[in-house]
């Protein structure tokens, strides 16, 4: 059973060898899977520094500086909070590329029960990519793997 877009995988861990460069993962939604799928690239430990997996708005602070005060507002969600995951995981890991990614992969009522992730994607802490993923998946488990895969396609594009 294929779980990841193991080509890509191999592209970016061939380009982050190449390059001389290293990433690291701040999740949320997505529990780990990015981690999982990038220790599983040729090489990882050349270039992949690890993650972190923060699955509430206090570990999101207390380990990624997220801003407290608008996590709160937002349930932890938002285009705002995936970013600053993505820059302190750069600081966190002295790493050149960091990736952020927090959102629903079950309906709730702070999400108007519907299931969408925020992504962002920074280089030498500065914002590259960022976005919203919408899925049309209705298991949990599918969704993390779309939001996962969604994120190494789009790593692919930088």
């Amino acid at each position: 059973m294929k779980l990841f877009n193991d080509k890509g995988l191999s592209s970016i861990g061939k380009k982050l060898l190449r390059r001389k460069e290293t990433i690291a993962i701040a999740e949320s939604v997505t529990s780990g899977l990015l981690q999982f799928a990038f220790s599983t690239i040729k090489d990882a430990s050349c270039f992949y520094q690890g993650g972190l997996t923060a699955y509430n708005i206090g570990q999101k602070f207390k380990h990624l500086q997220v801003d407290p005060v608008h996590a709160l507002a937002v349930n932890s969600v938002s285009q705002k909070v995936a970013s600053e995951m993505a820059q302190q995981v750069c600081i966190l890991f002295k790493s050149n590329w960091g990736i952020g990614i927090t959102g629903y992969a079950t309906p709730e009522p702070s999400s108007e029960n519907k299931v969408f992730a925020f992504y962002a994607i920074a280089y030498q802490n500065k914002i590259k990519a960022k976005g919203k993923l919408t899925p049309n998946k209705t298991e949990p488990t599918d969704i993390q793997l779309y939001y996962t895969n969604k994120i190494i396609n789009k790593i692919l594009q930088l």
